[in-house]
């Protein structure tokens, strides 16, 4: 008497990877994000290998998990893999405060975010 599996709520040529709680505001993130939307996974691992931002290691890292459960868990073609989405979205923030000048205190927070990256497989257009 288990639970019923659940549907799959991606398609079936497509594949995800999520990761949570990376310590970066999402409107940072998002320009990552943007910079790897609608290209080639190739393209895009390219473009965040070299790229000068320090968060880029780690959506390398979700867009190479993302590739691995493309190929791994549904069989998909690597080489006609795309970024069909990236997008990212908020998570907690951790608050801090600074003593000021006269008593007063200053608040620092500190933001989380979270990325979501899906991949399709497309046909080649012949």
């Amino acid at each position: 008497m288990g639970k019923a599996k659940s549907e799959r709520r991606l398609a079936d040529n497509e594949a995800m990877a999520m990761v949570r709680n990376i310590r970066i505001s999402p409107q940072k993130l998002n320009l990552l994000a943007q910079l790897i939307r609608g290209k080639r996974v190739e393209k895009a691992l390219a473009d965040l290998s070299f790229s000068r931002k320090r968060i880029a290691k780690d959506v390398k890292k979700v867009l190479e998990s993302a590739i691995a459960n493309a190929e791994n868990n549904h069989e998909l073609d690597l080489d006609a893999l795309i970024v069909a989405e990236a997008h990212v979205g908020k998570n907690m923030v951790m608050k801090r405060f600074r003593p000021r000048a006269r008593g007063r205190v200053g608040q620092i927070i500190k933001p989380f975010s979270q990325i979501t990256i899906i991949l399709r497989e497309v046909e080649e257009a012949a």
